[in-house]
């Protein structure tokens, strides 16, 4: 079969643009907007609303397969891609990929994968980001297709895995809302959770106490309107690096803190993503792994995880190898290809760093489907529901995707998966 051709249209996301640096730098929340003026490149405002471009693969056989190519909330922020605008990337997509793709084979989703992710430009660059993951996405939809199967088995068949035969835990996300949406999370059983959305000093407060105040909060909520024991989430935070500032980069008082956190969290499993932004790869890194390894010395048992600064599969293999942090999120949209983000998943297990396959609430319901076949086929130790922050819609996406490969899975047997 072949590829005979490719449709791009503008979408949208499930979220917004936000620019982060802005954010930081003291804009103000008036609603559902910031006031105050972009910082970040590209930016128009503070928060614009977030653009997709849907991509479709057309076969030879009338067949189709389709992904949505997007850039997480944070685009231009930690080193990433530039704003992504369907305006400035269709005619990039027309000029480059059409010809790059028609007339081709289906062959394996990793070879294919492999020659759009590695495509570089007549000026020598690599196309964006957003570009790379919403292609591959539809050359593993149309894989699939091609040969009759489920993109999860073409995942586990190509790259030596097994789909799982359980939910992967599903980690949801608060936004602002950090109250309301942990009553729905903890409602629906979501197995991690809030996020919070902690990324203003603000909401953290000058000590850290407003974020000790919420911890206390969750917990008590948990604990009282689960209707069953064995109900234990665990708790993960997200502060944007906001320590770096409260505690003026100081290890030491970051770690005291953090083990407040846990004595907070106390039954419940902590997580604490990026806890501190250093500005670069290096410093990042290192700032990781020595915090990590102050808890192991004084015996607090707060899980790290890499965000900011940890965006390409190299960058993750960096932080793998050097044991900065406990958990990486790979960051789908900012890896490009999401043969990267597979390559992640199976490279973090086999190094016994903790696997969250993440992305961004500013992605779309084909961005998270796909992801969701793939944390089937990979078998990470969570997964992002996405997108929006508004629980319920991308709570369900992710949920139901799942479910249905394991329902198929029962119905069809196991043996060839």
């Amino acid at each position: 079969m072949k590829i005979i051709d490719l449709v791009c249209r503008k979408g949208q996301t499930g979220f917004f643009f936000d620019d982060q640096a802005a954010i930081k730098s003291g804009a103000k929340v008036d609603g559902n907007v910031y006031l105050g003026q972009p910082v970040t490149e590209g930016f128009k405002s503070v928060r614009q609303a977030g653009e997709a471009i849907c991509i479709m693969l057309l076969l030879d056989n009338g067949r189709f397969g389709y992904g949505d190519c997007v850039a997480v909330q944070y685009s231009g922020a930690g080193g990433r891609d530039p704003l992504f605008l369907a305006k400035d990337f269709i005619p990039i997509i027309e000029k480059e990929i059409r010809p790059l793709l028609i007339g081709k084979e289906i062959s394996s989703f990793r070879n294919m994968a492999k020659i759009v992710d590695d495509y570089v430009t007549e000026d020598g660059q690599k196309l964006h980001t957003a570009i790379r993951y919403g292609v591959t996405q539809a050359l593993l939809d149309i894989t699939a297709k091609a040969n009759q199967s489920l993109m999860c088995k073409v995942v586990a068949k190509e790259y030596g895995t097994k789909v799982s035969d359980k939910m992967i835990p599903i980690f949801s996300q608060s936004g602002d809302d950090r109250y309301l949406n942990a009553d729905k999370m903890i409602l629906k059983g979501v197995d991690v959770l809030p996020h919070g959305l902690f990324n203003t000093i603000d909401k953290v407060g000058r000590g850290g106490g407003l974020l000790l105040e919420y911890v206390y909060w969750l917990r008590d909520r948990i604990l009282e309107l689960r209707t069953d024991e064995r109900y234990m989430p665990a708790l993960h935070i997200d502060v944007y690096g906001i320590f770096s500032k409260i505690f003026n980069n100081d290890f030491e008082k970051i770690a005291d803190f953090l083990g407040r956190l846990q004595e907070a969290a106390e039954p419940f499993k902590l997580r604490i993503e990026g806890p501190v932004d250093m500005g670069s790869r290096e410093k990042q890194m290192e700032a990781l792994r020595d915090i990590r390894i102050l808890e192991e010395k004084i015996g607090i048992d707060v899980d790290l995880v890499a965000d900011e600064w940890c965006n390409t599969f190299e960058d993750i293999v960096f932080f793998t190898d050097n044991k900065a942090g406990h958990m990486i999120q790979i960051k789908t949209p900012d890896l490009g290809g999401i043969n990267n983000s597979i390559e992640a998943i199976l490279y973090t297990k086999a190094k016994g760093m903790g696997s969250y396959l993440g992305g961004s609430c500013n992605e779309s319901d084909r961005s998270a489907q796909i992801c969701a076949s793939i944390a089937m086929g990979a078998s990470p130790d969570q997964i992002l529901a996405k997108p929006g922050m508004g629980v319920d819609e991308g709570y369900v996406i992710t949920y139901n995707h799942m479910k249905r490969i394991l329902a198929l899975k029962d119905k069809l047997g196991k043996d060839d998966w």
